[in-house]
């Protein structure tokens, strides 16, 4: 066997495989309402997996040069970092809710497949491609049908200022499963109390995601449990 040389077959299978066994983290990471999803944990990992095979198999025309007085690898190394900056900016976080992580692996897996275009790692570039395209195009048809069926809600809760009360509800709602997309606080001072010098009642206005309606019967009942707790109401978002 040749070290310098990988058969079509092979890279197929190894780019296939990073797709798969990428796609079973994001399918856990899914169901759990992380951020990095399927589509994220897929376009990372064939990225990866394209980078190693260019890094392997992408410069063999140098093998056989007597004397090589440059590194075909080294500038390209530096693109991973610099796209690494270039997709933070395409992520934008609002309270507890992640956007645009498919985005910033798209493009660093892009990245990826410009480099093996420009070292002449055709096929795989191609073949990079297409699994990318399958994954964007297909998996979103698939996480709509399957993941997105879960409805949000603004939870409405007016309680008396106590340190830890958010925690606890946090910590309430984590336990049941329910993903907290925002939150939004605004105080209030209802007693009009001449000796009150802050504020004692606080608003909380919490953005969540259910997968049964029926919990929110269960989370209200709770929540009107909580030491403090003046007032709690659900509205559709």
């Amino acid at each position: 066997m040749d070290p310098w040389h990988i058969e079509p077959f092979d890279l197929t299978l190894r780019l296939i495989l990073a797709l798969f066994l990428g796609g079973l983290i994001g399918l856990e990471r899914e169901k759990n309402n992380h951020p990095a999803g399927l589509r994220t944990h897929i376009l990372v990992c064939v990225g990866s997996a394209l980078l190693m095979l260019l890094s392997m198999y992408g410069f063999s025309a140098f093998v056989d040069e007597g004397n090589v007085r440059l590194d075909p690898a080294r500038l390209a190394a530096q693109v991973i970092p610099g796209i690494g900056f270039l997709g933070a900016g395409t992520i934008i976080r609002n309270g507890f809710s992640v956007m645009g992580l498919t985005t910033a692996a798209s493009l660093w897996v892009a990245a990826a497949i410009g480099l093996s275009v420009g070292a002449g790692f055709y096929y795989a570039s191609f073949l990079s491609t297409a699994l990318v395209l399958i994954s964007l195009w297909t998996l979103n048809i698939v996480e709509k049908k399957y993941f997105e069926n879960k409805q949000t809600y603004w939870l409405k809760l007016v309680t008396k200022q106590k340190q830890g009360t958010l925690a606890h509800i946090s910590a309430n709602l984590e336990r049941r499963g329910i993903a907290i997309r925002q939150i939004s606080m605004e105080e209030s001072d209802w007693e009009q109390s001449e000796s009150a010098d802050r504020p004692d009642r606080l608003t909380l206005s919490i953005l969540i995601r259910v997968s049964k309606p029926e919990l929110l019967i269960e989370v209200t009942e709770e929540m009107k449990l909580l030491p403090g707790m003046e007032r709690v109401g659900i509205e559709t978002a």
